[in-house]
Formats: structure tokens, sequence, C-alpha cells
């Protein structure tokens, strides 16, 4: 994955183990949900940060830089 957006699905998210740190960072709550679990495939983090106040814009901030350094 080359860059982490609004649209990126969870399960893409979970894809990648080197944002774990910033996913528990900014409270992501349904890393241990048996419904996300089900529908991790068609949820955007977008929609998770909208339904839960997270921000949105830090949290891409943080992992795109993140991604960017790893390299």
């Amino acid at each position: 994955m080359k860059k982490i957006t609004k649209d990126t699905t969870l399960k893409e998210l979970m894809e990648i183990p080197e944002l774990t740190d910033i996913i528990l960072k900014y409270n992501f709550p349904c890393l241990g949900c048996p419904m996300a679990a089900q529908e991790k495939q068609f949820l955007k983090i977008s929609d998770i940060a909208q339904m839960y106040k997270i921000d949105m814009e830090g949290f891409l901030k943080e992992a795109n830089k993140m991604l960017t350094d790893k390299k």
C-alpha cells in the first residue's frame, strides 16, 4: 500500500503490522469487535473515525509518515 486515505478499508489497514501502535493510539475500537471482523473488507476508516470521533487527519498524517519513514 502506497498511501493510506480516508477510503482505505479496515482490512487493508490491519494488513500493515507496523501500524498497530498508531491504530491503538487513536483508539480504533474495531480491532477486537466481532461485527467488524465480518465487515472489515467493507468498512472504510473514515466511517469508523466519524462514528467514534477519531481524529482522521491526525491519524492519516502519522500513519503515512510511518509508511514513508519505513522505506
